[in-house]
Parts: C-alpha cells; structure tokens; sequence
C-alpha cells in the first residue's frame, strides 16, 4: 500500500481553500455601482494560482516516483511565491486600508501562501531524502 504525503494533503487542502476562497468568503471588493476593480483581478489571479496548487498537489498524491514528486513539490513551492506577490504586488489594490481586499483578502492569501510554502519546502525535503 502506498504511503499518503501529509504536506501533499496539506497544500491539497490549502490548494483549494485559496481557489474557492478567492471567490467567495475572502473575494476582494465589490463596488457599490457594481462595478470591479484592479483587486477583482489580484482575486480571479488568485483562482489561477489555487488551481494550479492543486493540480500540483494531485500530481504528487498519485505518482510513485520519489524524484518526480520532490520536482512537484519545487514546483509547488515556485507556485506559492507567486501567490504570495499576487496581491499588492502583482496586481494593485485598493488604496484604503479598510477596504475588504486589503484587510481580509490579502493577509489571508498571504498567510495561506506561506504554509502552503512551507509545506511544499517540507514535502520536497522528505521526498528528496528517502
């Protein structure tokens, strides 16, 4: 039976937590006109990333190869830091600190972000080490 890798669940679960969290409890603002802004697209770049965490993260659920997995896990962790220049940096916010993109949203990805790095670090370090 093939061992399951703890941070490949943990960064499965965190994968996903930023994909549907973007778009629903920790989504950016929305105008009162309706209307989006720059911070609508740091969260729909935040979609992207949470998808492609996940993928990454399935690949190394399901493969048998030691190498191919710590490669994934690199990747991931590549992937983490984009996550975390996404909002603020990548892509602007709003300019008000009160704003629900610069309380909510970003302290939250960013914090996601990291244990999702320090995760895929974890993860590679144990692959690379068997």
């Amino acid at each position: 039976m093939k061992k399951i890798s703890i941070p490949a669940c943990v960064s499965l679960a965190l994968a996903l937590v930023v994909a549907v969290g973007s778009v629903t409890f920790l989504s950016p603002c929305v105008h009162e006109d309706g209307s989006f802004g720059s911070c609508h697209w740091a969260g729909q770049g935040m979609l992207g990333v949470g998808a492609l965490m996940a993928a990454l993260s399935l690949l190394i659920l399901f493969s048998g190869k030691r190498l191919f997995r710590a490669a994934m896990y690199f990747s991931l962790a590549l992937t983490a830091v984009l996550g975390l220049f996404i909002p603020g940096g990548l892509i602007a916010l709003c300019k008000m600190s009160a704003m629900r993109c610069r309380a909510v949203m970003q302290p939250a990805m960013i914090i996601l972000f990291c244990v999702a790095l320090l995760c895929a670090v974890t993860g590679a370090v144990m692959s690379a080490r068997k």
